[in-house]
């Protein structure tokens, strides 16, 4: 059958002229319902159930995309993207990407380290430019974190009332679970083969549900490593341009203009 892929034209040239062809375009979901976590009112604290639960939903949609890739023989993932849709205490976690094949037959060198396609965020350019200069994606890693906020005393909330004034309960809460979702993503990277870093993160805030109090931050980001092949052109060999008009030509334009 013809492939299928949400990639731009220009993106498939791209993806075909480093070795790949796009196969079919994967997609899966996960609907997860949302429980709730009690928290001391006054104490800075993670959610940690509710922050296992978001990202335990997050990874099986991706399990599941990455399944189809591998049904269909393909070797990695590109152009993934993750999209959310909450209902109340339930949501819809959706994954989609195109999944692509190693037209070489080397694609076992381009796995994760558990031998699953590789995934990835990146576009079609940028997969481009990332193996041609020398990289590899690995995987699409992970880092969620659901903190709750103290909430102040009356005598703190009286005292700050009509002040500008820094909520250092927030700015603490804030820290700590950037950290933690920060962390969490480079475990999951380093865990499936990420040997030189990550790439394309993206680091997202904003509120659990319907409680003020309680943030989600979640950071995202493709772990890459290395291309170990002697033979890969990490550039091409540079040419020399040549303009070729003439002083006419450019008098002519200035006085066009």
């Amino acid at each position: 059958m013809a492939f299928t892929s949400d990639l731009t034209i220009d993106e498939v040239l791209l993806i075909e002229e480093v070795g790949f062809e796009p196969v079919e375009l994967v997609l899966s979901s996960s609907y997860f319902h949302i429980g709730w976590q009690s928290a001391s009112w006054t104490t800075n604290t993670e959610l940690e159930a509710v922050s296992a639960l978001m990202l335990r939903a997050r990874q099986t949609a991706i399990h599941r995309l990455v399944s189809q890739a591998s049904a269909a023989g393909a070797d990695g993932i590109v152009g993934m993207r993750l999209d959310i849709e909450r209902d109340g205490h339930s949501a819809e976690f959706t994954a989609m990407g195109t999944a692509v094949r190693r037209r070489a037959g080397d694609g076992k060198a381009w796995r994760d380290g558990h031998g699953r396609p590789f995934t990835s965020d990146l576009s079609g350019v940028d997969f481009w430019a990332l193996v041609r200069g020398g990289f590899r994606p690995v995987a699409l890693a992970h880092g969620v974190c659901v903190y709750h906020v103290a909430h102040r005393s009356l005598a703190g909330w009286l005292s700050g009332t009509g002040q500008n004034m820094e909520m250092p309960a927030f700015t603490q809460g804030l820290y700590e679970a950037r950290e933690l979702a920060m962390d969490r993503m480079q475990t999951e990277a380093r865990a499936a083969g990420s040997t030189a870093g990550i790439v394309a993160v993206d680091a997202r805030e904003g509120s659990h549900g319907w409680d003020s109090h309680v943030i989600e931050f979640v950071a995202v980001g493709t772990g890459v490593a290395p291309i170990v092949d002697p033979g890969h052109e990490v550039h091409g060999e540079p040419g020399l341009v040549l303009g070729m008009r003439d002083d006419d030509d450019e008098r002519q334009d200035l006085d066009d203009a």
